[in-house]
């Protein structure tokens, strides 16, 4: 087992026994990405579904020789654009894994159709379940206006988080927070 001061540099060695041959990756012009990982959060790249289980397949083995394990319940796969043809599990090394059509990673609500609507929507929806929250016990209170302010002040980065990522469009743009 690894000890926690060499998690970071085990799960660094491990990607790049898994994706570092360049089998999987994603371009993007001229840029090619075959991960994003933080902490042990990791997301594999591919642009072949095959190539993407062959990546499980090995970092599961690999991450065996380190004593690690895949949680396969939390594992998911995602295609994003199109959807055709996509089944809805897919089995990597006798573990069904779902293929999912949004999740959230580090706070965020990845779509497959790579919009940022969804993500817009679920903050918008937490943002006004923290206001009526503070509903009775805050905003009809004789509390005074600027303590209600600084309370305020609260719930914005709950609706803006991670908004630097968004690619809005105009209907987003459109819509009431």
């Amino acid at each position: 087992m690894l000890a926690p001061d060499s998690f970071a540099t085990g799960m660094d060695w491990l990607l790049e026994r898994t994706v570092g041959s360049g089998a999987t990756s994603v371009s993007f012009g001229q840029a090619s990405f075959t991960d994003l990982d933080f902490a042990d959060d990791v997301s594999l790249l591919a642009e072949l579904l095959e190539l993407l289980v062959l990546a499980f397949e090995l970092m599961a083995d690999e991450a065996t020789s380190l004593g690690l394990e895949v949680n396969w319940q939390n594992t998911k796969i995602q295609a994003l654009g199109r959807r055709e043809g996509v089944p809805l599990t897919i089995t990597v090394k006798n573990h069904e894994v779902a293929v999912a059509e949004e999740f959230v990673y580090l706070g965020s609500l990845i779509h497959s159709s790579v919009q940022s609507t969804h993500d817009i929507n679920r903050r918008s929806a937490i943002a006004h379940a923290a206001m009526q929250s503070l509903d009775n016990q805050i905003w009809r209170s004789r509390v005074s206006t600027s303590t209600k302010l600084k309370y305020n002040t609260c719930i914005l980065p709950i609706c803006l988080y991670g908004s630097d990522c968004w690619a809005v469009s105009r209907t987003d743009a459109l819509q009431k927070f």
